[in-house]
């Protein structure tokens, strides 16, 4: 059963019960405001510092395959080869990509950070996210580190769940136990958002001791279930990442059993990026099966989800399902996968569309997929006063979904579940107005 919201505040309720900070590790944030270089608008910033009591030597992340990383991927890069990481700093607004002083900013505000916690800049590990091409104010946010740093508590992550969002309308942190210890994550992320490698952000803490190794494993395992398998928008941005920080109060009763934790933390986290995607009413959950490679599987449900045809159609309450079969069939034709439309067998919401080559459409179901998509619809459309579409609500009523199957009925396939949205109004108007 989803769970649903009755208001902002069972919401925020919610994610603060599960915002548990591990053993070992605190948070601050501060805020400041500023002007950007590049336009004459006044800002506002803030800097987040996640940091362990004492160093961490197993830790482990995934970044952005954008060919136009920002100076914190690229610079995070390099700290995987370091012994030890004590903290990550965080700033919203600007995400420091594709400025000539980038990788000299970032490494200054790690510096920052280190002399504030008694540790080396390279210990440090930065992450930026915002808007892509403007400079880091950086002297007031090396200004703004100390009072991040006298700001750290152990009491919970909430406040840096929400101090690290940008467009988000509400923080999104997820924990569980294994043993003695648990595992708790945070994200952000609203837009801009097909991850390939990592999701926007991605912060994950854990007490458990987890070898280092281990960990490095793991996490691409975790990631391609998780934060691989969303789609907002199709973009995949070029800021990024995942990063997993194990502090080892807590011995690790089994490591199968912390990479399902991990797992359950970071797939839920995912989820709650969709449905906190910019403009988002519907979230799409499409399940292939009977695809024996999980390759062509995991394509197929992106095109779905990616389908600016299908994406509206949902938005509308508008069981509209030729565009399903339209965009199933263009990645399944365009990359030469051997299957056979005879045998496709397609559903939502538990409601044969297709099968066996045709439609098996009427009245009663056309009535029948209209209710179950409004149904599933977290918001109405309106204009306000100003004629601009805005999301009316900071907080998911509910977590139901638009559940679509595509069965191909080949043997030894494995089910492979992807996370999308619809296209709105509301992200038109965000993203026509991003910076402006």
């Amino acid at each position: 059963m989803s769970r649903t919201f009755a208001s902002q505040a069972e919401h925020r309720a919610f994610v603060a019960q599960q915002a548990r900070m591990p053993q070992g590790f605190r948070a601050g944030s501060t805020r400041f405001a500023f002007t950007p270089a590049e336009v004459d608008k006044p800002a506002n910033m803030n800097v987040t510092v996640l940091a362990a009591d004492q160093p961490c030597a197993d830790f482990a992340a995934v970044f952005t395959r954008n060919a136009v990383a920002g100076a914190p991927v690229l610079l995070g890069r390099q700290r995987l080869n370091e012994p030890q990481l004590g903290a990550i700093v965080i700033n919203n607004k600007i995400s420091n990509v594709g400025v000539d002083t980038g990788m000299a900013d970032a490494e200054a505000v790690c510096a920052a950070v280190g002399a504030g916690l008694g540790l080396p800049g390279s210990a440090v590990m930065s992450a930026s996210t915002g808007v892509i091409g403007w400079r880091l104010p950086k002297a007031a946010i090396v200004a703004a580190v100390p009072k991040a740093i006298e700001s750290l508590t152990s009491a919970s992550l909430f406040p840096a769940a929400e101090a690290i969002m940008t467009t988000d309308l509400y923080p999104k942190a997820r924990t569980a136990r294994v043993g003695e210890g648990c595992i708790t994550g945070i994200a952000k992320g609203a837009g801009m958002i097909e991850p390939n490698m990592a999701t926007m952000l991605g912060f994950v803490l854990t007490d458990l001791a987890v070898p280092r190794e281990a960990l490095r494993a793991m996490l691409p395992r975790v990631v391609d279930q998780s934060f691989n398998a969303i789609s907002i928008d199709s973009d995949t941005s070029t800021s990024d990442m995942v990063v997993v920080l194990s502090s080892g109060k807590v011995p690790c009763p089994d490591l199968g059993q912390f990479e399902a934790a991990l797992m359950h933390v970071c797939q839920n986290l995912a989820h709650d990026v969709v449905r906190n995607g910019e403009g988002v009413h519907h979230v799409m959950r499409v399940t292939v099966k009977g695809v024996a490679n999980t390759a062509w599987a995991k394509a197929i449900g992106k095109s779905v989800v990616n389908s600016p045809l299908v994406k509206a159609a949902i938005c509308g309450n508008d069981p509209n399902v030729g565009r399903l079969l339209c965009a199933i069939g263009k990645v399944a034709g365009g990359a030469g996968f051997d299957l056979k439309t005879s045998d496709l067998n397609v559903f939502m919401g538990g409601h044969p569309l297709f099968s066996r080559g045709a439609f098996t459409l009427s009245r009663e179901l056309e009535t029948t997929l209209q209710a179950y998509l409004q149904h599933a619809q977290m918001y109405e459309s309106r204009a306000s006063d100003d004629g601009i579409f805005r999301p009316p609500l900071a907080f998911p009523p509910h977590e139901r979904c638009v559940d679509i199957e595509v069965n191909w009925g080949q043997a030894g396939a494995q089910e492979v579940s992807i996370f999308g949205a619809d296209l709105s109004h509301e992200y038109v108007s965000e993203n026509a107005d991003y910076r402006s």
